[in-house]
């Protein structure tokens, strides 16, 4: 029986027609290679893991850094809470320090960090982050952003879990 190997510099294009004139996919071990390759390539996809869970919380986020800003802007926060970004990783633990969920924070929006009018474009601001996230239903949890030592406790206002940082 004729026998030709795949290492003789075929290109990918061609492999497929190759093998098929030359009646390749016919005999026993070619079909016997093509099921094991079938089989690593669909068993390779079985660990994958599922679609992310949907939110089931509301977590707002608003850091008191009292930057001059407008209104209504995309923020982050400054001076000694640079840790709060977009792109940052956070983690939501509870008391144990186990992590519930996990993600990366979105840019904050500006609030006024004053009720009055200044009539000026750039006031006293605060950066507000808010993001959903899949958790259990629990009591107490914390929020832990990278860069940042400490952890943040968050209080529950039904599915919303809201912290300040002073």
């Amino acid at each position: 029986m004729h026998r030709r190997t795949l290492t003789s510099g075929l290109n990918e294009g061609h492999l497929h027609s190759n093998l098929w004139n030359e009646g390749a996919l016919h005999s026993n071990g070619a079909v016997a290679w093509v099921a094991a390759v079938a089989l690593v390539v669909v068993a390779g996809c079985g660990g994958s893991p599922g679609p992310p869970a949907a939110p089931s919380h509301t977590v707002q986020l608003l850091v008191r850094d009292s930057n001059l800003r407008e209104v209504g802007v995309d923020c982050s926060g400054s001076g000694p809470y640079l840790a709060f970004h977009r792109t940052a990783k956070f983690r939501v633990v509870d008391d144990a320090g186990d992590t519930m969920g996990e993600g990366t924070l979105p840019a904050g929006t500006s609030v006024p960090a004053l009720k009055e009018d200044l009539e000026v474009d750039r006031v006293p601001t605060f950066c507000q982050f808010e993001f959903g996230v899949a958790l259990p239903d629990g009591d107490a949890y914390q929020l832990a952003v990278d860069g940042r030592r400490d952890p943040i406790p968050l209080t529950s206002k039904g599915k919303d879990l809201v912290a300040v940082i002073p």
